[in-house]
């Protein structure tokens, strides 16, 4: 929490300038043209950019109108998604009375509309219930089976180690490892792994029992 993950994300999409560096998305520079770079991504940003008025239908074709895509195209494209994320029966609703699962399936959608070569998430699969978890999971795999690519935050190791491949360390702000999951958990759980590389120890028995007694 607070290592830089969105901020990181926020830069790439162009949304915020960094102070030094380059950033390229599918070999474009960011800083030189951001439009472009852009049309190759899907984003999903946290919190959620909705609007809570429209039904998840409208707000994906205004989506697929802001990308210039044909109506008839986009709707089809729209169902498709709609029903691998099992939002069918809720599209006609409006946003707001949707669950927090359910605005993010609506904000995934919309973010693999214009069927982007690589899509930005970040913390998808936060506050996100099992069912709308899996529904995302295939979602996602689909895209990657089709040569998309995924880059997503999170601070929970179990979701990386079950949906990524490759993962990159920030900490405070730097990155301190990148690699092949294998290669970087080494036999070991990827939580200690990560507790290694950023130099954290365990939570000392002594200050915790400080703590009970100033309680006391």
């Amino acid at each position: 929490n607070g290592s830089g993950k969105s901020t990181t994300m926020r830069a790439v999409c162009g949304l915020v300038r960094p102070d030094a560096g380059l950033i390229e998305v599918c070999g474009v520079d960011v800083a030189d043209d951001v439009s472009a770079t852009r049309r190759s991504m899907g984003v999903m940003l946290d919190p959620l950019q909705l609007f809570d008025r429209l039904t998840a239908w409208e707000f994906v074709e205004t989506i697929g109108a802001l990308r210039e895509l044909d109506p008839a195209m986009a709707r089809r494209r729209a169902n498709d998604l709609f029903t691998v994320l099992d939002l069918v029966d809720d599209a006609d609703r409006p946003i707001a009375e949707y669950s927090h699962g359910m605005r993010k399936k609506t904000a995934l959608a919309a973010a693999l509309l214009a069927r982007p070569r690589v899509v930005m998430l970040d913390e998808p699969f936060e506050g996100v219930d099992p069912v709308s978890t899996r529904a995302m999971r295939r979602m996602l795999d689909l895209f990657r089976a089709g040569g998309g690519t995924v880059v997503l935050s999170t601070h929970v190791m179990d979701i990386v180690e079950r949906v990524c491949d490759h993962v990159g360390v920030i900490h405070r702000g730097r990155l301190v490892a990148s690699g092949p999951i294998d290669e970087l958990r080494k036999g070991r759980r990827l939580e200690e792994a990560f507790i290694d590389v950023v130099g954290a120890g365990d939570v000392d028995a002594c200050r915790l029992g400080q703590i009970d007694r100033h309680a006391a």
